[in-house]
């Protein structure tokens, strides 16, 4: 008996999954339907990176993270390890956020950010922020034929650059969260160069050109003379260094380098300010600053106002505010003794509310708590709590300051001695 053949139950939205993973543009869809994309999209993703990496016979991995996987430090490390037992095997983990699982509050929100901490977390030599331009301008190259390219970036924080590039449509982020990324990843003591991602090649010829100036620059401290030399002297050095440079730089694709910060914050610190997200505000005195930039901990006498409602061991923001010392009334000679040393100036509100963010902390206590111990003294928490946890608000190792340095843009002159030619250069290069 010849039993007929039904066709296979095929999903009812089988064309509309099609048309959504084929011709998907950024449209107003369902969170829900977007995180099944984002599934589908991941295995394609992997698809085309391992057919392209199987023609090099490379192995890949993929890593998937979302903000959770760091704020936890366990899970933090976890991640760490892993990435480098994958580079112990030789082979190239593909990094993504898991879009799937991530909702708002624990999105990274662009893979700038993504790519920074992740840099950060690998203590890479070179972060590379790829994009539709050749560099950072101070001004729209398109509206602006004098624009000029900015080459080398010491300080993020006083850059004077156009950033009204908003990204492309096949991705998040624009030119701002790649500013952004570079602060987090020169933080970090990771190089940072922003360039156009049309010429892959790009990549290799640029980290070529700085290898070559460092071995260019390391020369020097052998060859030059550790006595001054004469300013005339001096002057006609610098301008053949500056006349090189342009040479030199002439040889190399056009890009923006954010110079790594020397003295970095690497590992628990780096993850306290970046890895974990503030639940709140603790505002704290100028000489509470100065006790934790001298390594003390942080005591609720420093502390005059909380922000945000966190429980305890969260992070919060640090924000030093100015204040002023209270004089003690002549009219009350018995003064409680749980009147706080320290006080807002008289601006009290707007002040404290305009304070200077230096840092993060995990705290001991929540914003209730701080909110009724601040400005006493550690040996009155028992009595106003009816227990003492901790004589800090903030043990020092969980806290981690915002490195503040006055820097700016610069050509990027490499030091070489008179007698050295861009052929030295170059031959240093291939060397």
């Amino acid at each position: 008996m010849d039993v007929e053949k039904k066709p296979r139950n095929q999903p009812k939205n089988l064309p509309r999954i099609q048309a959504s993973t084929l011709r998907y543009c950024g449209g107003n869809f369902a969170d829900t339907l977007v995180k099944a994309l984002a599934a589908i999209g991941q295995c394609r993703l992997m698809t085309l990176y391992d057919s392209l990496f199987e023609h090099l016979r490379q192995p890949i991995a993929q890593i998937l993270l979302t903000r959770n996987d760091i704020a936890d430090r366990t899970k933090y490390q976890n991640a760490q390890n892993t990435f480098m037992e994958l580079f112990n095997l030789g082979v190239i983990p593909i990094v993504n956020e898991n879009d799937t699982l991530a909702v708002s509050e624990i999105r990274f929100g662009d893979n700038d950010t993504l790519s920074a901490i992740t840099a950060a977390m690998l203590q890479a030599d070179y972060l590379f922020l790829m994009t539709d331009v050749d560099c950072l301008y101070d001004k729209n190259p398109r509206t602006n034929p004098d624009a000029i390219p900015i080459e080398v970036v010491e300080d993020v924080t006083s850059l004077e650059a156009d950033v009204s590039s908003a990204g492309s449509s096949l991705g998040t982020g624009g030119m701002s969260t790649k500013l952004v990324a570079a602060r987090l990843a020169t933080s970090a003591g990771v190089t940072t160069v922003i360039t156009r991602s049309s010429n892959p090649g790009n990549i290799a010829s640029i980290v070529d050109y700085c290898q070559s100036l460092k071995q260019a620059q390391a020369r020097v401290h052998q060859d030059t003379p550790s006595q001054s030399l004469p300013p005339a002297e001096e002057d006609s050095l610098s301008n053949s260094l500056s006349s090189l440079h342009l040479e030199a730089l002439s040889k190399a694709p056009l890009h923006t380098r954010f110079l790594a910060d020397p003295e970095p914050i690497r590992d628990r610190s780096f993850w306290l300010l970046h890895g974990i997200a503030a639940h709140g505000t603790v505002f704290i005195d100028e000489g509470a600053h100065r006790a934790l930039v001298s390594k003390a901990g942080l005591l609720p006498a420093g502390i005059v106002d909380v922000e945000g409602h966190f429980a305890e061991q969260e992070a919060v923001r640090l924000v030093v505010v100015p204040t002023k010392r209270q004089t003690p009334s002549s009219s009350v000679p018995n003064s409680n003794a749980t009147t706080p040393l320290f006080a807002p100036s008289s601006t009290a509100e707007s002040e404290v509310r305009s304070g200077v963010e230096v840092g993060r902390a995990l705290v001991n206590y929540s914003a209730a708590e701080i909110s009724r111990i601040k400005g006493l003294q550690s040996t009155q928490i028992q009595g106003v709590l009816g227990y003492a946890d901790s004589e800090y608000v903030a043990l020092r190792e969980n806290v981690s300051l915002i490195k503040r340095e006055k820097g700016g843009v610069r050509p990027a002159t490499p030091v070489l001695p008179s007698n050295m030619s861009l052929e030295d250069l170059t031959s240093i290069r291939n060397s």
